[in-house]
């Protein structure tokens, strides 16, 4: 999954194939850029500060964001310095094109890891960057336990000891059940984790999958808008699994997890209905249907606003960011 998806973003336009919440409407990016500021501002201020965003394909989403932020908050945009993780050339001209006109500091900085940012005090966001990482899946069968892997005639499976989870985690599978395992996506939040605890900070995630630990078979393959075959054309189709976010919880270590909670909850709780209704007024009268109809698009539990999820993790001494005050963490 991991080879072929590298290949995939390296040399098609993803956008083709399916479209991610920035592209459906522009108020997403802007909100991120309001939650931002918000989360500066408890940060202290600090000067200067990291701006990151983690997979920002067209650049959309950092482009809105940076739009409002530097309307609403002048000393936010002057602070910050952009750093984009993103391995993709072509995608980083296209982000290059679209994020220029709203960036008063110095050029954005590209990485090809989180690991990559430079030290000091960070804001990061990340939108369906974790659902493309390579996962493991293990079926438990009637004696134990057996690894998932692609072999000349298709799918194979081969014996293994039981999968590192907890035993909560394994009990519920039944024989025949798949559970799975995104070691590069723990890897990844537990070393941000620890950045955060001792540098200052939060980071953003909104991506897809349960919001309460489960198992299932959830590899699936999209080419030209439609499922397609995972193991047929590698590099040709985007592959993506729903995101484990109970497990994103256990590897937080000292920094502080909140969420996960519904992306429609999380965005309607941010005002993404009164910017909605700033947009519709500044349209031609009759015009601003298409902008609703994005916003709901968003937010319905049966399209993108249950399925979708947002989870934040910050330095402990933070307050709780915008969009999860009514949620334990």
């Amino acid at each position: 999954m991991g080879r072929a998806n590298a290949a995939y973003y390296a040399g098609h336009d993803p956008f083709a194939d399916f479209t991610t919440a920035p592209e459906i409407s522009q108020a997403f990016g802007e909100i991120l850029g309001a939650w931002a500021v918000v989360v500066w501002q408890s940060m202290g201020r600090p000067q200067p500060f990291i701006l990151a965003e983690a997979g920002p394909g067209r650049g959309t989403l950092m482009a809105d964001a940076l739009r409002l932020a530097t309307r609403l908050a002048p000393d936010f945009a002057a602070a910050l310095t952009l750093h984009l993780v993103e391995t993709s050339p072509r995608l980083r001209a296209l982000q290059a094109a679209a994020i220029g006109p709203h960036l008063r500091s110095a050029a954005p900085r590209w990485h090809d890891s989180v690991e990559a940012l430079p030290d000091g005090p960070l804001i990061l966001l990340a939108n369906e960057f974790l659902d493309a990482l390579p996962i493991r899946q293990f079926v438990r069968g009637g004696t134990g336990w057996s690894e998932r892997h692609v072999g000349p005639g298709g799918f194979e499976l081969l014996a293994c000891d039981a999968p590192l989870l907890p035993a909560d985690r394994l009990d519920p599978v039944p024989e025949g059940g798949v559970i799975e395992l995104c070691e590069p996506a723990l890897a990844l939040v537990g070393g941000l984790c620890r950045r955060l605890s001792r540098q200052g900070g939060a980071a953003l995630l909104l991506d897809y999958g349960p919001g309460v630990a489960g198992h299932g078979d959830t590899l699936q393959a999209l080419r030209g808008g439609a499922p397609a075959d995972p193991l047929q054309a590698p590099g040709e189709a985007d592959l993506t699994a729903h995101v484990d976010f109970p497990a994103l919880r256990t590897v937080a270590g000292d920094a502080k997890a909140h969420g996960p909670v519904p992306q429609g909850r999380f965005l309607t709780a941010l005002g993404l209905f009164a910017r909605i209704e700033r947009l519709v007024r500044a349209q031609p009268p009759g015009q601003g249907g298409a902008l609703v109809e994005a916003a709901h698009r968003l937010v319905d539990p049966s399209r993108m606003g249950s399925l979708f999820k947002a989870i934040a993790f910050c330095h402990p001494a933070l307050p709780v960011p915008p969009g999860f005050e009514e949620v334990s963490s």
